[in-house]
């Protein structure tokens, strides 16, 4: 097996992450309308509605650097989707043996190749299937400025932020999961920048918390206090003209201020014909 290198490697992916845009004006209360006309010029910026509104599918191929350890781990992928609810995407990592796994949904059901040796028990097979939706709908915010009926999402306006690329307008993007994306999308190019989440609060004890008694600690028989969540984040970079709309070539994803993969796009193809089997359920 081999794998790209290594702790250098990794720092020079880490340097590019720039600090989160941070909100300097909100606005107390939604404004839909405003929202909405946020959303209109993104829209036009990445292509206008018309160009938008005509894609009804498409694929992509290119290649992932994912951080684990203190490697980096090169994936190549190809990606298969037709709009509003159809989503593949194929990994395969050059320097292991493990062949092509594909993961992705046709509607609600979840699709999973190799399949699993046994049925996923339903929680788990529900928690897989919204976590690949997320997915999408984050990469259709960074391509499309919207949603789609397979994840929808409500817009409401929150502010605008201050970022290296300049100001930002800020909405918040609410799906059906409850979890709030913050979508932010650049005041002057209206292209976007980032989308930014964090996991539904959970309650933890776990190491270094204080034992009862000690200063500080809760009383006895009081709930643990809730853990921190971490704050999760897609950065969009690299917009190229693809058939006369402007997609992303680059995300890079990160926990905090720590990246932990950066995928770059070698190219997308706009409505090709894509073999009905890609989204058949294997069993």
């Amino acid at each position: 097996m081999r794998v790209f290198a290594h702790c250098a490697a990794v720092g020079v992916l880490a340097a590019g992450l720039v600090a989160p845009p941070r909100v300097i004006a909100q606005q107390p209360a939604a404004q839909p309308r405003e929202a909405s006309t946020i959303l209109a010029a993104a829209r036009q910026a990445l292509g206008g509605d018309k160009r938008l509104s005509a894609v009804k599918s498409f694929t992509a191929t290119g290649r992932t650097r994912q951080v684990r350890g203190d490697n980096l781990v090169p994936i190549e992928f190809e990606l298969f989707v037709e709009l509003p609810d159809k989503y593949l995407k194929k990994d395969e990592i050059p320097a292991q043996e493990t062949g092509v796994t594909a993961s992705g949904f046709s509607g609600d059901d979840l699709l999973v190749d190799p399949p699993p040796p046994a049925p996923l028990p339903e929680p788990a097979r529900k928690t897989r299937l919204s976590t690949l939706k997320q997915d999408f709908a984050r990469l259709a915010l960074g391509m499309f400025a919207g949603s789609f009926a397979s994840y929808p999402l409500t817009f409401t306006y929150v502010g605008q932020a201050e970022a290296p690329q300049g100001k930002a307008d800020v909405l918040d993007a609410k799906g059906p999961d409850g979890i709030t994306l913050r979508y932010f999308i650049n005041s002057e190019t209206h292209l976007p920048i980032m989308v930014t989440w964090q996991p539904p609060a959970g309650r933890a004890g776990g190491p270094g918390a204080m034992p009862p008694g000690r200063a500080g600690a809760p009383p006895a028989g009081a709930p643990p206090a809730a853990a921190p969540r971490p704050e999760f984040r897609v950065y969009f970079a690299d917009y190229r003209d693809v058939d006369g709309m402007q997609f992303p070539f680059r995300l890079r994803r990160a926990t905090g201020a720590d990246t932990t993969e950066e995928t770059t796009f070698d190219r997308f193809k706009v409505n090709p014909k894509i073999d009905p089997k890609k989204f058949d359920v294997r069993k």
